[in-house]
């Protein structure tokens, strides 16, 4: 059912733990002079551009020397071979740079998923086997920018009076919000769904300011989704200023979080919707799909935004005397794939994965997430390999590349998607590099998937006191969790995923280094 390569790239490449020297140091390091700070960290700045590939980078710096970007890498550490979650989506993704866990310790396969120990939203709990949305689908709206979570559309927990679980009852283990919290320190974040409550662990406290405008309004627009983001810009202006991230009059001090920081959606839709010219990545300067196709900002304008938000968060830090003991991290969450659009093949889930799954048995399928990527729930687990089998024999029509089931799923990525036996997915398919799942002309690229565009991220970490440079060795965002707890001079193994994958800090930051 898969091609034992894949496997074994899968073991070689993602591998989260190696290290490695930096190389190509500069002579300066960031922070030293230009505030009075000597590289005690104080605070961290924690930035995902959704979207953003490795490489897309490399080509900003390149063209634009004087950017923002380009100043953090001059004074940053560069990792070079930076992958994210395995899947690559938002929820995995987030969650590995926060908690130092891959989904074998979260249990968070994805923002849609399914739970076969969880009982449907609105049910009197008789019966096991649930849908697991937490995207925009569980707002009190879903078309406005400000709502919050209905409980009514949560799933419900049959083993606790038939309860709603919330985002962050779903998740097995701690955060860094909630470790950074319980040391007295304040602590803040900014998200695109009212569902990124998750990040306040299973205590349900850990982020004091939380700032969630709703992406789903804006998201096939991309000067409207500038728009959502500059909100978030904001409000981390805000909160370096000392306020919340709502105060824009800036009337009650609560004091600079230790830990505050934002998504940019922006390249993700601008990926999406407006996409790059060629195979090397050159990004379009228009809209080519939709309503505003051809007059639209596209993605040249969108990355031009987020590296201009950049500047300014970071001019204020600089005005707050912040820089010298401020931690920058910036990186993705996951990268979009493909990105050469002659690549794109589109393939409605809904008229080929779906009656494939049901062929077997009808109402078969619990629930199809399928991006870059497609994770196939059953509500009977036992016939698994038979769908696998159909799935196969059908290969060519879906896309396939490999298909994986059943305990096979526990091998890949060095068991990162093992365990959790109600939530794990029952089989993954992975089509060729260019497939979305998607209906005609929806979108030119999406994530989720195994491949190295969706995999393959930027990561620039600037560490007050410390030498910049490059590291190449392979690093996993999980990485970064425990490396934002060393630099608070908290202990790193609080963290319940990092004691579980034993997650090591990123290498190439101080003279600490790890095996």
């Amino acid at each position: 059912m898969r091609r034992s390569s894949r496997l074994a790239i899968a073991l070689g490449i993602f591998g989260c733990c190696s290290t490695g020297a930096i190389e190509g140091t500069h002579a300066a390091a960031y922070g030293r002079g230009d505030d009075g700070g000597g590289g005690h960290v104080e605070h961290v700045l924690l930035i995902s551009l959704d979207g953003f590939h490795d490489f897309d980078l490399d080509n900003y710096v390149g063209s634009h020397p004087a950017s923002a970007l380009a100043s953090l890498v001059a004074r940053g550490v560069k990792y070079t071979n930076a992958t994210t979650s395995s899947p690559s989506d938002s929820f995995p993704g987030t969650l590995a740079m926060v908690t130092g866990g891959s989904p074998a310790s979260t249990g968070v396969y994805y923002d849609v998923s399914w739970d076969n120990d969880l009982s449907p939203a609105g049910s009197d709990c008789s019966a096991r086997g649930a849908l697991v949305s937490y995207n925009e689908a569980i707002n009190v709206s879903t078309t406005v920018r400000f709502s919050s979570i209905n409980p009514a559309k949560l799933p419900l927990n049959p083993d606790a009076g038939c309860t709603p679980v919330f985002p962050h009852q779903y998740l097995h283990v701690n955060t860094i919000y909630e470790v950074i919290k319980a040391a007295g320190l304040r602590t803040a974040a900014a998200d695109k769904h009212p569902s990124y409550e998750i990040l306040n662990g299973p205590s349900g406290t850990g982020v004091d300011d939380l700032y969630t405008p709703e992406i789903n309004p804006d998201k096939k627009d991309i000067a409207k989704t500038m728009a959502n983001d500059e909100l978030k810009v904001t409000a981390v202006l805000n909160q370096l200023a000392g306020y919340l991230s709502v105060d824009n009059a800036h009337v009650n001090y609560v004091g600079v979080p230790a830990i505050l920081g934002m998504n940019f959606q922006a390249p993700n839709i601008g990926q999406k919707f407006s996409g790059y010219l060629d195979a090397a990545g050159t990004p379009a300067a228009v809209a080519t799909l939709g309503s505003l196709s051809g007059q639209a900002p596209g993605l040249a304008q969108a990355f031009d935004y987020v590296d201009n938000a950049l500047g300014r968060i970071l001019n204020a830090l600089a005005a707050q005397q912040l820089t010298g003991s401020t931690l920058v991290i910036v990186t993705s969450k996951h990268a979009n794939s493909p990105v050469d659009r002659n690549q794109l093949h589109l393939i409605d889930p809904a008229a080929s994965l779906l009656p494939l799954v049901n062929s077997v048995q009808p109402g078969l399928a619990g629930q199809v997430t399928d991006d870059t990527n497609a994770l196939i729930w059953l509500r009977d687990r036992s016939r698994a390999a038979e769908v696998a089998a159909v799935l196969q024999a059908n290969a060519s029509a879906i896309g396939a590349e490999s298909i994986y089931v059943g305990s096979q799923i526990d091998e890949l990525f060095q068991g990162e998607l093992a365990g959790n036996p109600s939530r794990r997915p029952d089989i993954i398919v992975e089509p060729v590099n260019g497939v979305v799942y998607a209906a005609a002309n929806a979108k030119l690229a999406d994530h989720g998937g195994f491949h190295a565009q969706d995999l393959r991220v930027p990561l620039v970490v600037v560490y007050p006191g410390h030498d910049a440079g490059t590291v190449d060795a392979p690093v996993s965002l999980r990485q970064i969790a425990p490396t934002i707890l060393k630099a608070l001079h908290l202990r790193k193994n609080d963290l319940d995923a990092v004691r579980l994958e034993h997650t090591p800090k990123l290498p190439g930051l101080d003279d600490d280094e790890e095996n």
